[in-house]
């Protein structure tokens, strides 16, 4: 993936959610903004559970990757140890959706993030609470 600060990573250019590589993949590119990790989404028609809502495990596949980006644009490297997503409303194919990442707390190598999916007009579709081990620190703040 290409970030903003133009530190390629290699290792995930065929990532379903951020590689640059991956012919099926959603393409999101990641950036740090002032602790939070933000990025934008539009879901299409491969993307459809059911009467064209946006299937739930390509939400929960674009939280925990955005997670993982807040981890590595900042250095660091770890893994997601526990995820937990609540749906608030459906997801629309075709509807733009900006999604959210930042530290809750940090307790040694262990990370509780949060993020959010919200559409344009605020409305919040999705929100994710998870539990990052870290493997390298990197710049992550205490």
């Amino acid at each position: 993936m290409i970030l903003s600060d133009n530190r390629a990573r290699s290792d995930a250019d065929h990532c379903f959610v951020c590689g640059t590589q991956n012919p099926i993949g959603l393409g999101i590119v990641f950036f740090m903004d002032a602790g939070v990790c933000r990025g934008e989404f539009c879901p299409s028609e491969n993307h459809v559970g059911f009467d064209g809502i946006t299937h739930g495990g390509i939400i929960f596949s674009v939280l925990d990757d955005l997670m993982a980006n807040w981890l590595f644009l900042q250095k660091g490297r770890g893994f997601t140890a526990k995820c937990e997503i609540r749906y608030r409303e459906p997801l629309l194919v075709g509807t733009k959706i900006s999604v959210e990442c930042q530290l809750r707390r940090r307790k040694g190598r262990l990370l509780q993030l949060v993020s959010k999916a919200l559409r344009e007009d605020g409305l919040v579709v999705a929100e994710a609470d998870a539990s990052f081990m870290i493997t390298e620190i990197g710049e992550i703040p205490s």
